[in-house]
Formats: C-alpha cells, structure tokens, sequence
C-alpha cells in the first residue's frame, strides 16, 4: 500500500489537515477563555457554533461528494480553511478578534472540515481495494494519531507562549501543506456515472437515510456514535473549563494533557489492524469503547496541580485515544465493507449527521452543567454519560460481529450507480 504514490499523498495530505483541524479545535477556546474571559454559557456557545455545521450540512454534503470527486473537494476546503484562519491571525494580530469574530470562524471552519472530513472517508475507498480497508483505514487514523500528538500540544504552547493569531496562523499553515499534498493525487476516480435524469438531491439524501436505517449494524452504529458525541461533546466543555479554574493549569500544560490522547490513538491504529481478526470485530468494539469511554470517571477526583494530577491527566488522555481509536478504525471498516460504492459519500454523511448532529446540543449543555452544578460534579456527570455508547453496542447484533467483515449489502433500487 505505502508503494502507492497517491495513497502516500492521501496520507500526508490528511496528517497535515488533522493537525491543522486539531489545533484550532484548541486555539480557539483557549483564546475565548483565558483572552477574552469568556464563561462556561460563552464556551458553549462558542463549541455549539463550532460544531453546528455538522447539523446542518452533513446529509447535503454526503449527496454531493457521492457525485463529485472526492480529490477536488479535499483541496478546495484545505484552501478555504487556510485563507479563513490566516484572515483570523491578521485580524487577531490588530486585536481585531473578538468573540463575534471568533464564532463566525469556528462556523466556517466547522463547515469546510465536514465537506473534507466526508471527503477524505470516501477517498479510500476509491483509491483501495476493499481487502485493504482495514490497513489503510489504520494508515489515515494513525496519521490522525499523530495531528492528536502535535495538534493540541502546538495550540495550546502557542497561546500560552506566543498569542492566539500566531496559533491560528500555524493551523492556516498546515492547511496550506494538506492543500498542496492532495493536489498531487493523479489517480482517476471511479465515481459513480451521473443519469440524464439525476434524482433530485432530498432523493438522494433519503436514500442514504433509509440505507443507513435499514441495515442494522449501521444503525447501531448511529445511535452509539448520537451517545457518545452528545456526552462528549458536553464532557470537553466542562473539561476545558475544569483543567484551567479547578486545576490551575497553565496553557502549554493543558495542550500537552490533550496531546497525550495522541500517542494511544497512535497505539489504537496499530492495534486495529490486528486485533478484529484475532478476536473478532464486536468484542473489540465493545471493550474498546469501554476502555476509552469510562476512563474519564477518573478525572473528577484529580485535585489541585498535584503531582500526580498531570500524569494521571496524560494517562486518561492515552487511555481514552487508544479505545476511541480501536472503535474509529473497526466501526469505519464495518461501515465501508457492508456499504455499496454508490451509496459511500451519503452513507457517511447520514452516520456523521445522526452521531455528531448532537454534538452543538451537548456543548450547550455542558456549558449549563457547568454554570448550574459546578464543574466537577458536571465532569462527573457527562463523563458518565459517555458510557451510553458502549452499552448501546453490547445490547446490539454489532457486539456478536466476528473476524471477518461483514459482506456489502445491495444499495436502494433508485440509487444512483
């Protein structure tokens, strides 16, 4: 696989892209709360912003990239977020970048990444055969290991040390880098042929809603992924919150805590290349889920910056990357093997949609959680919730999958191929 010229390109172009996404997702709070004082309802509001695109956009963009090439929609967003946060960094550099500004950057960055992250899932498997899914489904993830690693610990030293625009200028600069990868890829992609008389895009995006819906795996994996994203979504705003006013970290000490996640969904993506055939896809995604998910409980009890407090912090984040890793690589696998070529793009946009639609609605309610309750017992709380996921997955068919993957199931008779 690593023979293949344009998979390589795919490659670097992806980690630079995941580091560019993955430090502005810490730059930007950061710079909302230790420049702008903003409170736990501003922070909310702020993530809410952030991820709202999802809500709005994934079943569209999932119609759209299963007609168009998924290289040209790649390059085109990694220029679109690249001139949006270099705007940011001049306009943060004349103190310019207020809370307004900062809200209507975190939409349109949040809107261009669900165009690429859509994108870039259908990508492989136009560029791959399917026998080498779960390999190059580990190659891309582990590339995201490694943006985990650099992305936050980047973000978060260069707010504390530098200032918010330099930050968002170095997120600027690797979409810059992914832009100039992806472009490279030369391979032709075999997208699917486009009828004289195209099906209108509401049919389309209810093809895929009504795939997705009637293949029970998928939508086990829907329901887990709304679980685990609202939770999550809700635990990270109160989290962000905890670590600097509950535990009196600095910047560079919380990028690097959040950086640790890295170095496990490093370890994640190794595994999964292995692991799924040895035990069996469901009991690794259960476990795995398990692992990841419940680690958190563990953070309310950490008081004070101790000496423990840090390594426990950094060991939570390694923990939780090597589960959420596992179920990511093995869940994209399953989902790529049972779904036909046609039905890719809105297959991926339709599990995006219903798993991370509720993510704004979980940043909001964090940001409440926290103002009302405070923020341990508010950690504690969504922390908890974060194992709806894999309970979810242990009461389904999709815990009972074994070492192969699944066979593709037929697309809807009025799909389009």
């Amino acid at each position: 696989m690593w023979r293949d010229a344009d998979f390589r390109r795919l490659w670097m172009g992806q980690t630079a892209s995941q580091l560019g996404e993955h430090a502005s997702l810490v730059v930007l709070p950061l710079f909302a709360v230790l420049t702008l004082n903003a409170g736990a309802g501003q922070l909310g509001v702020l993530r809410a912003v952030g991820q709202a695109p999802i809500l709005l956009l994934s079943l569209f963009v999932g119609a759209w990239v299963d007609r168009w090439r998924s290289r040209t929609t790649m390059v085109l967003t990694d220029a679109g977020r690249a001139l949006a946060l270099g705007a940011a960094a001049m306009a943060g550099l004349f103190g310019w970048l207020g809370l307004p500004g900062l809200l209507a950057l975190a939409f349109a960055v949040g809107a261009l990444s669900v165009f690429f992250d859509v994108a870039y899932q259908v990508s492989l498997v136009r560029l791959v055969d399917r026998d080498q899914l779960v390999p190059g489904n580990s190659a891309l993830e582990g590339s995201r290991s490694a943006a985990q690693i650099g992305g936050p610990a980047l973000g978060g030293a260069l707010v504390s040390l530098l200032s918010a625009p330099i930050a968002a200028a170095s997120s600027a600069l690797f979409f810059a880098l992914s832009f100039l990868s992806i472009r490279r890829i030369r391979r032709a992609e075999s997208i699917p042929e486009r009828p004289e008389h195209a099906p209108r895009v509401w049919r389309r995006i209810h093809e895929g809603l009504r795939f997705v819906a009637g293949d029970t795996a998928l939508r086990t994996v829907c329901l887990a992924s709304a679980a685990f994203q609202f939770s999550f979504a809700a635990m990270m705003t109160v989290y962000l919150l905890f670590l600097p006013r509950e535990l009196h970290l600095s910047g560079t000490v919380i990028g690097l805590a959040l950086a640790a996640t890295g170095p496990g969904a490093l370890l994640g993506s190794l595994l999964a290349a292995r692991l799924p055939s040895r035990f069996g896809y469901g009991t690794v995604l259960v476990c795995a889920a398990a692992l990841g998910d419940g680690v958190f409980l563990c953070v309310p009890a950490l008081h004070g910056s101790s000496a423990t407090t840090v390594p426990a912090l950094l060991a939570v984040s390694f923990l939780f990357g090597l589960g959420c890793q596992l179920v990511n690589v093995t869940v994209m696998a399953v989902r790529q093997a049972v779904t036909p070529a046609g039905m890719q793009g809105r297959t991926a946009a339709t599990i995006t949609f219903v798993g991370m639609g509720l993510s704004p609605l979980g940043s909001l309610t964090g940001g409440c959680l926290a103002e009302d309750w405070g923020l341990r017992t508010g950690l504690l709380v969504t922390a908890a919730g974060m194992m709806l996921s894999p309970v979810i997955m242990t009461l389904s068919p999709l815990a009972r999958l074994g070492r192969k993957l699944p066979a593709s199931h037929d697309a809807p008779p009025t799909a389009v191929h």
